[in-house]
């Protein structure tokens, strides 16, 4: 809901001091997550986009326009890295899946399949681990003497064939030997099972939540009613 809330008000909205805002109010949650390090890494690596984006807009809008939606890439970039670094797979997968999913009064809060969020979160997965993949392909090829960084831009990009190639073969690998462990583990098994960890909501939980949707509602009565300016 948090992230809704930061969502709906920044793709609502093409004003800088709406993103600068929503961009610094995020900042907090960063350091007591901590995880202001990791953010700023990914930071660092959305660099080239975020010129782009301003490049583009620049020539085809205006220099406030443009800075806006630079702006709002950070505020999006952002608001996911958020989500992410601090939410366990685990713990994501508990919440969506029918057995764990949090209870709201009688009922059960987002009880999907057992399938259904068992896929979900092995895609959250799949980025972080081919990443931690694909750079120990990388070592091991620069071991043994590729040079990554030295020719024109066609030959730096065959250079990287060799890292593709057997990044593709583990990623192929891993599928299959994850398929062979599900299915001698029956998955996904009896809908009558029971989980070892039960989700609940508490005090805060429910602030944030209310806090969450006042953000929502407000950001779109505020969108039908009044023309925000972009600068």
């Amino acid at each position: 809901m948090l992230v809704v809330a930061v969502l709906v008000p920044a793709l609502l909205f093409a004003s800088v001091w709406v993103m600068i805002i929503l961009l610094l109010s995020q900042l907090p949650l960063l350091f007591i997550g901590r995880v202001a390090r990791r953010w700023a890494l990914s930071l660092r690596a959305g660099v080239f986009l975020s010129g782009l984006i301003f490049v583009v807009n620049f020539f085809t809008g205006s220099l406030f326009s443009a800075i806006a939606l630079t702006l709002r890439f950070l505020v999006l970039l952002t608001t996911f890295s958020l989500f992410f670094m601090t939410t366990s797979p685990d713990d994501l997968g508990l919440a969506l899946d029918r057995i764990g999913a949090v209870r709201w009064l009688s009922r059960k809060w987002l009880g999907y399949p057992n399938a259904l969020s068992f896929t979900f979160t092995t895609a959250v997965r799949l980025v972080p681990t081919l990443a931690v993949d694909a750079q120990t392909v990388v070592d091991a090829q620069r071991s043994r003497g590729l040079e990554l960084d030295k020719g024109n831009l066609f030959r730096r990009i065959r250079n990287y064939i060799p890292i593709l190639i057997p990044l593709l073969l583990i990623a192929i690998r891993r599928s299959l030997e994850l398929a062979e462990a599900l299915e001698s583990r029956g998955f996904p098994g009896k809908e009558g099972r029971t989980s070892l960890f039960q989700l609940k909501l508490k005090g805060p939980d429910y602030a944030v939540i209310a806090v969450s949707v006042v953000m929502i509602v407000v950001s779109v009565w505020v969108f039908l009613h009044y023309r925000v300016p972009v600068f």
